[in-house]
């Protein structure tokens, strides 16, 4: 299956790879064949946050999976970028992320849900099904409301 018509069939455009926030490489490739993503959020080209706040106190679930699906597109956009064709990708082997939210929250898997389905919506279950931590924070950068990374390994 070519990546990019599965993102044609699924109505996905990817904008262009939002710019580091810091003194950090967007990816960094290592071994024979893998790459490290740095987190990403939910913003827009520019870097500017598209939501803001905590998921389940200033945003509800469902806007905090949309924002988890966005930070997503954002990292293939990254991926796009980096490694110039996103078929390259033999599988997400683990994602991380994380989600800020007050303490009495405990939806993280499920926000990250917003994250993973489209992984495998694009990729196919195994290989968009990665191995998966959701971590809860009280805040993440520019008062993002998740923050995702991910760890690929491309085909030989």
């Amino acid at each position: 299956m070519d990546v990019y018509e599965r993102l044609k069939e699924l109505g996905i455009e990817l904008p262009p790879a939002p710019p580091p926030g810091g003194l950090y490489s967007p990816i960094k490739l290592f071994g024979s064949n893998l790459v490290y993503t740095s987190g990403v959020g939910p913003t827009d080209p520019t870097g500017g946050a598209v939501y803001s706040g905590k998921v389940g106190t200033d945003l509800t679930l469902e806007e905090g999976q949309a924002a988890a699906r966005l930070a997503t597109i954002n990292l293939l956009s990254v991926l796009h970028n980096h490694l110039g064709d996103l078929n390259r990708i033999k599988q997400i082997v683990k994602q991380l992320g994380f989600v800020a939210c007050p303490p009495d929250f405990h939806m993280q898997p499920a926000v990250m849900n917003g994250s993973t389905q489209l992984l495998m919506d694009v990729f196919g279950d195994p290989a968009g099904r990665p191995a998966r931590s959701a971590i809860a924070t009280n805040v993440l950068p520019g008062n993002i409301p998740v923050e995702i990374e991910l760890l690929i390994e491309l085909k030989d």
